[in-house]
C-alpha cells in the first residue's frame, strides 16, 4: 500500500485473485453437496430396487422384441437441473412415468433415438436392420407402448419388492433435439439410474432413469422402514416364552381296569371260527313295462329333434405361421392313412366309423361300424 492511502496495481490483483480462489472453491463445495445428497446406504438401496424391477422389464421388452436383452447393475448419481442439458446433449426419447397407487411421485426414463429407432422397428413388424431417418408419431407410438409394458412389469415387480400394490398410469413420451432443452423437469435435483442395455446384437447402449430426489428418499425410507418392522417382528416372536403345554394323563381306575378284563380278547392271525348266516342276494326281475298312449305320445315327440352330423375326414396342428402362410394350392397333410375309415359325430360326439362313397354327384358315408355303448358312454364323459 503506498503513502497516500491507496492500493498499488500489484494489491488489487493479489486480491482478485483470492475472490477467484473462493469462487471456485464454493462451486467445488456445491458440487460435493449435491453429490452428498444421498448416502452411501441409500444408494445401494435405489440400486437394488432399480434391478429388481428393471430385471423384470428386461424379460418383458425380450418377449416383446423376441430378442436377448441384458441389462447390467445400475449406478446412481445426483444431477443438478442445471446439468441435465449438457448431460443430455444427444437426440433422445424421454417417457414420463407418474405413479397412481402406491406411491405419489413419477420419474422418467431417458433413451437414445438411435436405439428408440430400433425398438421401434421391430416393434411394427422389422428386424431392427431397417435405418429410421427420423422418429414419426408412429414410431414414438410403438416405444410407448414397449414401455408401458415394461413399466407395468417393473410396477409388478414393486409390488413384491414393497408388499403392496402399486400401479402406474400410462406412460407419456417426448422426442427431444440435442438442441432443445429438457422441459419435463421441474425438480431443481434429481438421482440418476442410468443402465447399460444390450438388445441382441442391434444396441448396445445405456437407458437412464431420473427420479427426484424426495421420491426417491420415499422409497427408501419405506423399504427401509418395512424392513425394519419384519425383522422386528421377527425378533420378538423368537424372544416370547414359549408356553408349555401340559398333558394330562388319564387316570385307570380299578372298575375300567376290571371291564377291560371282561371284554372279549382280539385275535391277530388265525382266529376263531364263528358261524355266521350268509345268504345269497336276491335281485328282482325287469319286466317289460308298458306305456299308455299319452307317454307313447310324447317319447315320440323326441324322435323329431334334429342333431347334426358331421363326417371327420382327419385332423391336424399347425403354428400361427403356418396358418397365416396358407394359400391357394397349399396342401395340409391330415393324421388319417388314405383309405382309413372316416369318423361320424352326432353333436361333435363320435358314434361310427365309415367309408366314403359317391351318390349322384354327392359324397356320402357307408356306416362300417357302430361304436359300442359302453365306448359312447366315456366319449360323453
Amino acid at each position: 500500500m503506498t503513502n497516500d492511502g491507496m492500493l498499488s496495481q500489484d494489491e488489487i490483483d493479489a486480491l482478485l485473485s483470492i475472490g477467484e480462489e473462493e469462487e471456485e472453491e464454493l462451486t467445488l463445495n456445491t458440487n460435493n453437496e449435491s453429490m452428498n445428497e444421498l448416502s452411501g446406504v441409500e444408494i445401494d438401496t435405489l440400486g437394488e430396487i432399480g434391478n429388481i424391477s428393471f430385471g423384470s422389464s428386461a424379460t418383458t421388452l425380450s418377449t416383446l422384441l423376441n430378442q436377448k436383452v441384458e441389462i447390467t447393475t445400475p449406478t446412481v448419481s445426483v444431477i443438478n437441473q442445471n446439468a441435465l442439458d449438457e448431460t443430455f446433449d444427444f437426440d433422445h426419447v424421454s417417457v414420463q412415468v407418474n405413479y397412481v397407487e402406491g406411491f405419489t411421485g413419477h420419474n422418467i426414463f431417458v433413451i437414445k433415438s438411435d436405439d428408440a429407432a430400433i425398438i421401434s422397428e421391430i416393434m411394427l413388424g422389422g428386424d431392427g436392420t431397417g435405418k429410421v431417418e427420423e422418429l414419426n408419431e408412429i414410431h414414438l407410438s410403438a416405444v410407448q407402448e414397449a414401455m408401458n409394458q415394461m413399466m407395468g412389469a417393473a410396477a409388478t415387480s414393486m409390488s413384491t419388492v414393497f408388499n403392496k400394490r402399486v400401479d402406474i398410469s400410462p406412460p407419456s413420451i417426448t422426442f427431444n433435439k440435442s438442441s432443445e432443452p429438457f422441459k419435463e423437469v421441474n425438480d431443481k435435483k434429481l438421482v440418476k439410474v442410468s443402465f447399460q442395455l444390450k438388445v441382441g446384437t442391434l444396441i448396445d447402449s445405456n437407458i437412464m432413469q431420473l427420479i427426484p430426489i424426495d421420491f426417491a428418499k420415499e422409497l427408501v425410507e419405506h423399504l427401509m422402514h418395512d424392513s425394519t418392522e419384519e425383522v422386528a417382528a421377527a425378533v420378538q416372536e423368537m424372544e416370547a416364552p414359549q408356553q408349555k403345554e401340559e398333558i394330562v394323563f388319564p387316570e385307570i381306575t380299578e372298575e375300567k381296569s376290571t371291564k377291560v378284563e371282561q371284554e372279549t380278547p382280539q385275535f391277530i392271525g388265525t382266529a376263531t371260527k364263528q358261524e355266521s348266516d350268509i345268504q345269497t342276494a336276491q335281485f328282482s326281475n325287469f319286466e317289460p313295462v308298458a306305456i299308455d298312449s299319452n307317454n307313447q305320445r310324447n317319447l315320440d315327440m323326441l324322435l323329431d329333434i334334429p342333431l347334426k352330423i358331421t363326417v371327420e375326414l382327419g385332423r391336424t396342428k399347425r403354428t400361427i405361421k403356418d396358418i397365416l402362410d396358407l394359400s391357394s394350392g397349399s396342401i395340409v397333410e391330415l393324421d388319417k392313412l388314405a383309405g382309413e375309415p372316416v369318423d361320424v359325430l352326432v353333436n361333435d360326439k363320435l358314434i361310427a366309423k365309415g367309408e366314403v362313397v359317391v351318390i349322384d354327384e354327392n359324397f356320402g358315408v357307408r356306416v362300417t361300424d357302430i361304436i359300442s355303448q359302453s365306448d359312447r358312454l366315456m366319449k360323453l364323459k
